[in-house]
């Protein structure tokens, strides 16, 4: 989700890739370089911070080049420093590297590297790949040729872009999963990982495939592909503004991150799915202090809340962990009962937020044990808590949350799966598991193309007075998601519950006009649901059921339903039943013509109490 920069041509490359960087600055960052080919070879200026840090450091020692590539950095591994900073060298310097995304393993890869002599300058998996291409470069042949040989190693999902100090005005680059976009100019050719960073100079773009690799001079674009096979050149017209084209094409950038989610799930699997169907977390705590936790709190705020719940849901039915779930809010001011034998795990996107960063105040002062999930890896959070697990989601710019909560859903999975390894928990087979996490962005891709048909339910439901959310086990909690978005971004009041409790009060509030959304996607329950539903229409109320039933029972029983292919679990089916309810909070909000990414009253990261 970093941001990606390239040029060869007549101008001055360095202030091309300052510039392209700039248009990037909507997907968020925290360092950024640039590496150009000078006559004493690649020079490399790269800062911590904002783009102004690396503009201060180009105006102190001014630069041409003809040739640059640059990067602005959203951190993974390794913190927000100048040395984790994009692009890196390899081991002989004969090389630059950046890159987009994750070399899942880049530790076996490394000690490989350690044995063979080598040292590293950062923490990253980045300097890694630039050693292994480097490696490959210094056995002869073309940059080029020495990429393609080298990814070959790399598992995961990235977008490399590689310049060299023995092939002048020459770019190279290699995507696989992580976007890469070249384009195309008269006496001078781009790349970038978005459109946007290209408009300026041209609207003639190539979007690489899946393991495409491709090599950029002034005046030529070669294409190949793994097996080193020349291409076809097929560019597109792209006709878009600026400001559209940040959103990539779309609306609003809450539609575009609801798209980004089998890309983001793919993303937070990086790496820590091994080979093996094994899950492998860095960043937790030794086998031993999860042998002795008899206790987990999880704290958060808002969406991150309701990724807690699911958390509980899960480390209660697969680990039978007790597990708590705190508004961070309240948690400072409850006076909760800890124990020194308890865990807190505080999720939030930002890493900012006030109630949360108190509530862990609270639990360091009390000598508890913190996990930080979280988004931003230098954040205050992360810096906090004694072991931080990063979502690894990029950015998030609407201020309603959407990958991120699916993010953190994912995190907390994969927290649950890793300590069933550790205590090896009878009946949980990881490996299934693993194997279903790796399904999931294929189904996620699968749920969005319901699209149209939550478009047509949105436009008959325009204008409804309330909104009930509803569900039993993990739809309950994801219904509470679903609420939260609708009454964020379309100003539509809600009431979210567990299913069974619409008896106790919440009924009296159905009547005609009224909608119900339930989520049921856990077939020991359909029965039940299904008289929910009744309850519902009898007082006039409409039923939208939201379901991977195949047997029928859920559509015969709604009044309007959407239905998905399921995953072979559970909860993971209620995980994907958050996309319809997302989609359907956004085109609502879009028929009452609401503001979408800002909406009224709300700020992104909330850093005051």
């Amino acid at each position: 989700m970093c941001g990606i920069a390239g040029y060869v041509g007549s101008k001055n490359a360095v202030e091309v890739a300052y510039d392209q960087l700039k248009r990037l600055e909507y997907r968020g960052y925290d360092s950024a370089g640039i590496a150009m080919q000078t006559p004493d070879g690649i020079r490399v200026v790269k800062k911590a911070g904002t783009l102004n840090h690396l503009r201060a450091e180009l105006d102190a020692h001014p630069l041409e080049a003809s040739c640059a590539i640059g990067h602005s950095r959203w951190a993974t591994h390794g913190g927000p420093t100048d040395a984790n900073a994009h692009p890196h060298f390899d081991f002989d310097q004969t090389i630059a590297v950046l890159h987009n995304g994750i070399i899942e393993n880049y530790l076996e890869l490394r000690d490989e590297l350690v044995a063979k002599g080598h040292t590293f300058r950062s923490q990253t998996d980045t300097e890694i790949a630039a050693h292994v291409i480097g490696l490959e470069y210094s056995q002869g042949g073309s940059l080029l040729e020495a990429v393609r040989r080298a990814v070959k190693r790399f598992r995961g999902a990235y977008a490399l872009v590689i310049i060299s100090n023995r092939e002048s005005e020459t770019i190279v680059a290699v995507r696989q999963a992580s976007p890469l976009v070249v384009g195309l100019g008269e006496g001078e050719n781009l790349l970038a990982s978005d459109i946007p960073a290209l408009l300026p100079y041209t609207r003639e773009v190539i979007a690489l495939e899946e393991g495409h690799l491709v090599e950029l001079t002034r005046d030529r674009v070669r294409l190949v592909d793994a097996d080193g096979r020349e291409l076809p050149i097929v560019s597109k017209h792209i006709d878009w503004d600026v400001e559209s084209a940040e959103r990539g094409g779309y609306d609003h950038f809450m539609r575009k991150e609801i798209h980004e989610q089998p890309q983001v799930i793919r993303q937070c699997l990086a790496g820590r799915i091994t080979p093996e169907d094994g899950v492998r977390l860095e960043g937790t705590f030794s086998d031993n202090v999860w042998a002795e936790i008899d206790r987990v709190n999880i704290i958060a705020c808002g969406t991150a809340y309701h990724a807690g719940l699911m958390g509980k849901h899960l480390f209660e039915k697969l680990l039978r962990l007790p597990t708590d779930v705190y508004y961070a809010s309240e948690f400072r001011y409850g006076d909760p009962v800890l124990s020194q034998k308890s865990l807190a795990i505080f999720v939030s996107q930002s890493g900012e937020t006030a109630d949360t960063l108190a509530a862990l105040k609270l639990c360091k002062k009390n000598r508890i044990r913190t996990l930080g999930i979280v988004n931003v890896v230098g954040s205050s959070i992360a810096r906090e808590c004694d072991r931080t697990i990063a979502t690894q989601a990029g950015p998030e710019i609407s201020v309603a949350s959407t990958k991120a909560y699916t993010a953190q859903v994912i995190v907390l999975s994969l927290l649950a799966l890793h300590i069933a390894q550790v205590q090896e928990t009878p009946g949980l087979r990881v490996e299934e598991w693993a194997q279903a996490l790796r399904d999931l962005p294929e189904l996620a891709s699968q749920v969005l193309e319901l699209e149209d048909e939550v478009i047509s339910i949105a436009e008959k439901l325009v204008d409804m007075p309330l909104c009930f959310f509803l569900g039993r086990g993990a739809d309950a909690y994801v219904g509470y998601e679903g609420a939260l978005k609708l009454k964020e971004v379309a100003y539509i009041p809600t009431q979210e519950s567990p299913a069974g409790e619409m008896k106790h009060g919440p009924l009296a509030l159905v009547e005609e006009g009224v909608v119900s959304v339930f989520g049921a996607t856990e077939p020991f329950t359909f029965d039940k649901v299904v008289s929910n539903m009744k309850e519902v229409q009898a007082r006039a109320g409409t039923v939208l059921g939201i379901t991977c039933d195949s047997t029928g029972t859920i559509a015969k029983a709604a009044d309007l339903t959407l239905m998905f292919s399921p995953s072979r679990f559970d909860f993971l089916n209620a995980l994907l039943s958050v996309i319809p309810m997302q989609l359907l909070a956004y085109h609502l909000a879009r028929l009452r013509g609401c503001s979408i990414d800002q909406p009224r009253n709300l700020a992104k990261s909330v850093t005051v109490e």
